[in-house]
């Protein structure tokens, strides 16, 4: 079986898989402090809850964009389940995608597991569109490479700064208001919150589509994808399981068979 492990600035994501089968998937709180035992006490609980044992696991793949925590999960699948992992952004680690930009180097372990994974599942070219700390916009050619795109901030650190700047303005919760007008200050926030992202939602595919001068379909992914594929007519599909079949793919494509 196949450990995944996909490492953001918010949480790292678990996936064990018995070849395409998922046998279980659980999220924890990125801490760069977190150790290897940390990790494997966590994990090895959650697994048995599934019947998986760490002996059933063959095989590691790993995406970080945290540098810190990056060397205790290659800790944990060299130590604690006797594997090396496959690091994606390595040298040597085919990820059969190119990243057609100025500095290949600093593109994100994630936005090219997604290109890879994106570029497998849907007609190309595309644009998929992460929910995560931040909001990403990667461009997929048609071939499958990676070729540029967009950072925005996530939502949720938009609103953490929105109440740190603002101090009488209180905690809302991320939901689609009824009205774009707002009546009291928590509607206002909200609709602003929610359909500000919506409108930088469209406003961004648009003028990515039109520097493009190519149709382009839209895949969302991340925890808030549902949620605003509901309110614009943009986003066509989402797929909250893209990074980690992406993880999938690579792994296969480096593992002698």
């Amino acid at each position: 079986m196949l450990l995944a492990i996909d490492a953001g600035n918010t949480n790292v994501v678990f996936a064990i898989y018995d070849g395409d089968r998922q046998r279980g998937i659980w999220r924890t709180a990125t801490d760069p402090k977190r150790t290897s035992d940390e990790y494997m006490v966590w994990l090895t609980h959650l697994m048995a809850l599934k019947g998986l044992k760490p002996v059933d696991i063959h095989g590691a793949i790993i995406a970080s964009v945290v540098p810190g925590a990056t060397f205790n999960l290659k800790r944990l699948c060299k130590d604690h389940f006797g594997c090396e992992p496959v690091i994606v952004g390595q040298p040597g680690v085919e990820l059969g995608a190119k990243a057609l930009v100025d500095r290949p180097e600093e593109v994100g372990a994630d936005r090219l597991v997604n290109t890879v994974a994106a570029a497998a599942t849907y007609k190309t070219p595309l644009i998929v569109i992460d929910f995560g700390t931040a909001t990403t916009f990667d461009v997929v050619d048609a071939d499958g490479n990676y070729c540029g795109g967009v950072i925005a901030p996530g939502l949720n650190l938009s609103l953490e700064a929105l109440q740190m700047a603002a101090s009488k303005l209180p905690r809302v919760e991320i939901q689609p208001p009824d009205h774009v007008i707002g009546r009291n200050t928590i509607a206002c926030m909200q609709s602003g919150i929610f359909w500000g992202y919506v409108g930088l939602i469209e406003g961004l595919v648009a003028r990515i589509r039109a520097e493009y001068g190519e149709p382009m379909r839209v895949v969302a992914t991340g925890g808030l994808a549902v949620l605003f594929a509901k309110a614009t007519h943009v986003i066509e599909h989402t797929d909250n399981e893209l990074t980690l079949r992406g993880l999938l793919l690579i792994h296969k494509r480096n593992t002698v068979q």
